[in-house]
């Protein structure tokens, strides 16, 4: 069976691999969608710095459970539609001695640090498993990028009483704005991107910025009466974008931050302590909080699926839509890859 592998920096290829076999408590599924992660791109040009190479990429999965290992519960059935949580912890770490496993030391994300879901057939838990008859593959495949947007408002504690500002929606930041808007917050999307603020306001947010058009500071200000808002999530990666966090949110504030900064980001510190904000790191998700809570939401119809699927290709054509993405990744949220084409 093919598989899309990321070979070495700036190369990826299809190549064959066996079908694998379910262990006892494993599952065979069947693949029928896996999306790009913003990971994958970046592991491309070599900016992920977790990134190991070859491996199979992949890790948002809408499959079919195709095959039982022994010792797999009855609540398990051949033919049921599922998503996988992808990361594996250690256990024994202090993260995971913490009931923290999403940030384990050694975290193993599925074709970050081991093999991933690019394929037809992979074999996963039954741990790992959510199950949801009622949505579709494509609906299934978004659960974990928005999982880790979830995760971050929870990581803010944001509540109804917030206002909340999300620098950057792409998936991960929509699925933060999803979440805070979920939780009745006065929700403030910012992007450079006309296209992707659109999508945030069929969410359901009460504001967008775009920094290219008007000034950012002085937006938040007029927003939120000269206060700033009380939690920022930083869901870029920008040295800007973490500088303006720390420099926008109120006095007493949150600041999350889930991007990887692709560069050294200088900070007035004194802004730390005068302001007595809290900075938050937001790593994955928890499999056992996001994404019963992601999958509950997704039902509820409340997400615009079809609008943040910029793309549907074939695994043959993954190599050179990684390529031409990791040239210009303007415009693009999600790119998808669906086997039966």
């Amino acid at each position: 069976m093919k598989a899309l592998f990321l070979t070495e920096v700036g190369k990826s290829e299809v190549c064959e691999i066996e079908k694998p076999v379910p262990k006892p408590n494993e599952v065979l599924l069947k693949v029928e969608m896996v999306g790009f992660c913003g990971g994958d791109m970046n592991g491309f040009k070599g900016l992920f710095p977790l990134q190991e190479y070859p491996n199979i990429l992949g890790h948002e999965v809408g499959a079919l459970i195709e095959e039982l290992g022994g010792d797999v519960p009855q609540q398990f059935r051949i033919g049921s539609k599922v998503t996988l949580y992808p990361y594996l912890a250690c256990g024994t770490c202090v993260a995971c001695r913490k009931g923290r496993p999403n940030a384990c030391k050694t975290n193993k994300t599925m074709g970050v640090r081991r093999p991933g879901a690019m394929t037809r057939y992979v074999c996963a838990p039954w741990q790992d498993l959510f199950p949801s008859d009622k949505l579709s593959f494509r609906e299934l495949a978004l659960a974990e990028p928005l999982t880790v947007g979830f995760h971050a408002v929870a990581r803010g504690r944001v509540s109804a009483e917030d206002c909340v500002a999300v620098l950057g929606c792409g998936i991960v930041g929509l699925g933060a704005v999803a979440s805070a808007v979920n939780r009745n917050a006065t929700v403030i999307a910012i992007d450079l991107d006309d296209s992707k603020l659109e999508i945030a306001r069929k969410i359901g947010v009460a504001h967008t910025i775009n920094p290219s058009k008007e000034d950012l500071h002085e937006r938040l200000q007029e927003i939120t009466n000269g206060d700033g808002p009380d939690v920022i999530i930083e869901a870029v990666g920008s040295p800007t974008t973490y500088r303006a966090a720390v420099e926008e949110v109120a006095f007493l504030g949150r600041v999350v931050c889930i991007g990887y900064a692709k560069a050294p980001v200088e900070f007035n510190t004194s802004l730390f302590v005068q302001k007595e904000i809290e900075i938050l790191g937001s790593r994955n998700c928890v499999g056992r909080t996001d994404f019963p809570e992601v999958i509950a939401y997704l039902e509820a119809g409340k997400f615009p699926v079809d609008e943040v699927i910029s793309k549907v290709i074939s695994i043959d054509e993954g190599p050179e839509t990684l390529k031409s993405w990791a040239e210009n990744p303007q415009g693009i949220i999600k790119i998808m890859i669906d086997f039966d084409r």
